[in-house]
C-alpha cells in the first residue's frame, strides 16, 4: 500500500490533557518492558494524541521525573516549553489542538539543541516537512503498532545526534495488515483500553474483579496478535476497531 495517498484515521477531537501533575501516580507501565531505556539527562516533553497514547508513553519511562511536560495539545506543549530547557520532545502527528509537526518546528525555533521524534499517526510526513532539518525522527505508526523497537531505535539516533525514519517511511510500503473478528466483549476492553483506563478501573466498569478484567485484556492481545496494550489500541485504530 503506497504511501502517496493519506490514509484517514477519523481520530475525533476531545478536551486537552495536562498529566503533568499527576505522573507519580501513574501505575507501572502500560508496554510489556520499558520502551524508552536509553539514558535522557535532561527534561522530556510528551504530547500526544489523546489520553491513552499520552499515558501509554509517560508511562514507558523508568525515571518519570524526567517528564517535565505531559499533554495532549500544542498550546500547552509549547508552554512548557517556554518556561525550561527541554533534552528530548516526542509527539504525534495528530493532537487534540494543533499539529504535532507544527509543535515540533516551532519548539526547535525556540531551542536549538531540542532533540524531536514524531509519530505518525497518518504514516506519512507531510511534503512541506520531509526535508526539514529540525524533523530529526519519524516513527510511521504502522511500524510501531507490531514493534516497539522503532520508536526505541529512533530516541537512540536522535540523543547520539543521527536521523531516522522507520522501515515504512523509508521504503514506501505499508506493513501487511491482518484484522480478526472480536466478540462483543472483546470491542468493548479495547474500547475502554482506548480510553486509557487501567485494570481496575475496566473492572469497574464491567462489574468484574479486576483479576478478570485483566484475562480480558490477555484474551484480546491474544486474538489481535499483539505483546502489549499499546500495540492492541494501535493496531485497533488501524483496522477501524476503535478510536481515539
Amino acid at each position: 500500500m503506497a504511501l502517496a495517498v493519506r490514509r484517514f484515521i477519523g481520530l475525533p477531537w476531545s478536551a486537552p490533557v495536562d498529566l503533568t501533575p499527576f505522573l507519580e501516580s501513574l501505575d507501572g507501565t502500560t508496554l510489556d518492558q520499558v520502551l524508552l531505556s536509553v539514558a535522557v539527562r535532561g527534561k522530556v516533553a510528551i504530547a500526544m494524541k489523546g489520553r491513552f497514547l499520552l499515558r501509554a508513553v509517560c508511562e514507558s519511562f523508568q525515571d518519570r521525573s524526567r517528564i517535565g511536560c505531559a499533554v495532549t495539545d500544542e498550546p500547552s506543549c509549547l508552554a512548557y516549553l517556554g518556561r525550561e530547557p527541554y533534552e528530548l520532545l516526542i509527539c504525534t502527528d495528530y493532537l487534540e489542538v494543533g499539529n504535532g509537526f507544527e509543535l515540533a518546528r516551532k519548539a526547535r525555533a525556540s531551542q536549538s539543541e531540542l532533540k524531536v521524534v514524531v509519530l505518525a499517526l497518518g504514516d506519512l510526513i507531510p511534503a512541506e516537512y520531509s526535508e526539514a532539518p529540525w524533523l530529526e525522527a519519524v516513527v510511521a505508526e504502522a511500524d510501531f503498532s507490531g514493534d516497539q523497537r522503532p520508536l526505541q531505535a529512533a530516541v537512540m539516533a536522535v540523543m547520539g545526534g543521527h536521523s531516522y525514519r522507520s522501515p515504512s517511511l523509508r521504503t514506501g510500503t505499508l506493513p501487511y495488515l491482518s484484522c480478526p473478528r472480536l466478540t462483543p466483549r472483546e470491542y468493548e476492553v479495547l474500547d475502554l483500553l482506548a480510553s486509557g483506563l487501567s485494570d481496575r478501573e475496566i473492572a469497574q466498569k464491567l462489574v468484574v474483579s479486576e483479576e478478570t478484567a485483566k484475562t480480558y485484556t490477555k484474551r484480546l492481545l491474544r486474538t489481535l496478535e499483539v505483546s502489549n496494550r499499546l500495540q492492541a489500541v494501535l493496531k485497533g485504530m488501524r483496522c477501524g476497531m476503535v478510536k481515539l
